[in-house]
């Protein structure tokens, strides 16, 4: 039978946490405002961005921590929201999905209801793998791969271009990934030495 420490992954995050928290065990906050990281839950955070397959055990000796501390942090992570799941990531050009697009949408107006509307029907298009809301001339950016242009037009054409209140559209095919990573910069902030300031 598995051992579960062998493995965080190998437990649902709604496991929640176990036992009270003791007094500076972890520097993530109690719910007002956001959650407070120490050191520790930075570099912890950062080696599961990295290495999400690693050991409990392998975590812990890296972090100088025990098993059971490593695990108790690692659920008051997620019982805060900072840890939000798991996930594996998967090479699109190896699943054929080789073209990977940026979509600018400019909407004809910003009534309430059609800027609802926007959003749910991106939600529902598989294709779409990010959204965001801009400042600027244009009021979103889309992120879509597909497997071909022939693709992509049915996307654009029957998918986007058919919501209520898109105006117009302008799409960038990348040639080349510079940089693609999920890691976020995690780094403590930097603190200002006592008398640096006059």
């Amino acid at each position: 039978m598995k051992n579960k420490k062998d493995n965080y992954l190998s437990r649902s995050s709604a496991d929640g946490p176990t036992g009270a928290r003791k007094p500076g065990a972890t520097g993530v906050g109690d719910g007002d405002g956001p959650p407070r990281l120490d050191d520790l839950d930075r570099r912890l955070l950062t080696l599961l961005q990295r290495e999400g397959r690693a050991t409990s055990v392998d975590l812990a000796r890296r972090l100088g921590l025990s098993p059971p501390g490593l695990q108790r942090r690692v659920r008051r992570l997620e019982a805060a929201g900072v840890i939000r799941g798991y996930t594996t990531l998967v090479d699109r050009e190896a699943v054929g999905l080789d073209l990977l697009c940026f979509v600018e949408v400019k909407l004809a107006h910003h009534r309430p209801d059609c800027v609802a509307r926007f959003r749910d029907e991106v939600q529902a298009i598989p294709e779409v793998l990010e959204c965001h809301y801009l400042t600027g001339e244009s009021d979103y950016l889309i992120k879509i791969v597909v497997p071909n242009h022939k693709a992509l037009e049915t996307v654009l054409f029957e998918g986007l271009m058919r919501i209520d209140g898109v105006d117009r559209i302008h799409t960038s095919i990348v040639v080349n990934e510079v940089k693609a990573s999920t890691v976020l910069p995690l780094q403590a902030p930097s603190r200002k030495r006592p008398g640096a300031e006059r």
